[in-house]
């Protein structure tokens, strides 16, 4: 398997519905997304498939190296012997990738967020940073579409928080900030035993109600004049905005289930953004 095939399976694989907005993509472009996109789910399963924590710091500092060695000229992995070849045409930085893994590592040292602000951190280097780096490929003209990008990024991933509550309880973690579980009177050994009540459903509207507003927030921010090269993040925007309604819908069941779309619909979103160029 060239590495090309090896990006080409794992974001197919993953089943992610990053994958639905990069079919409409010209080639080129489309390479350079699904490597990138690879590269990050290689980073997110290190964490994501931890049984041992020093196993996985070590592997994430194995990233770090091997990136650096990419940008040297030596890729080792066939992730980053994909993407380097592209990553100069599309201004894909070394510090894009290490921002990444910084995040990543950020899951392995931290379970809890304090405040708002301190999950905005985390957020804007797990999602801001692949959002900028997306726009990037996608062939941004304007340079406000970054701060686009950055905001879209942070509105997808609190929506991944709110679909995920109860998976990453599983894994003891709670992303949901400490003061506003507070300000709910919702204690995290509810969120951890995965039990509902009227307090948890106020508190998810709550969240959900910050990430329909940041999505709002983002469209505003994208330049007319960029609005076609980014249709594929419109495409993310339109499907996680479905699946954010879909479970605001369902009164917030998330603590036992994880919402999602069918690959139909996720396709017939993507397809509508790039057919008629509306949500």
């Amino acid at each position: 398997m060239n590495p090309e095939q090896y990006v080409q399976e794992k974001a197919a694989a993953s089943g992610s519905s990053f994958y639905y907005a990069f079919l409409f993509l010209p080639k080129p472009r489309r390479a350079a997304i699904t490597a990138f996109y690879a590269f990050c789910r290689e980073v997110d399963d290190v964490v994501d498939d931890m049984v041992d924590p020093g196993v996985a710091a070590t592997k994430l500092a194995w990233w770090q190296g091997e990136v650096a060695k990419a940008y040297a000229g030596q890729p080792s992995h066939p992730v980053m012997q994909a993407l380097m070849p592209l990553a100069a045409d599309y201004q894909i930085e070394q510090r894009h990738l290490q921002a990444v893994i910084e995040g990543c590592q950020m899951d392995l040292n931290q379970t809890r967020y304090l405040d708002y602000p301190g999950l905005q951190r985390y957020c804007h280097l797990v999602a801001g940073i692949v959002g900028e780096v997306a726009a990037n490929i996608f062939g941004q003209t304007q340079s406000q579409t970054t701060a686009y990008a950055h905001k879209l990024g942070q509105a997808l991933q609190l929506t991944n928080i709110i679909r995920d509550v109860g998976e990453d309880a599983l894994r003891g973690r709670i992303y949901l900030p400490v003061n506003e579980l507070q300000q709910f009177d919702v204690k995290a050994h509810e969120i951890l035993k995965r039990t509902y009540s009227d307090r948890f459903t106020a508190l998810m509207q709550f969240q959900a109600q910050r990430a329909q507003g940041l999505y709002d927030e983002a469209l505003a921010l994208l330049p007319p004049e960029d609005r076609r090269t980014q249709k594929p993040g419109l495409m993310m925007a339109s499907i996680y905005r479905a699946l954010l309604n879909e479970i605001e819908r369902d009164k917030f069941q998330v603590l036992h289930q994880r919402v999602s779309l069918t690959p139909l619909r996720k396709f017939w979103l993507a397809w509508k953004v790039q057919a008629l160029g509306r949500m």
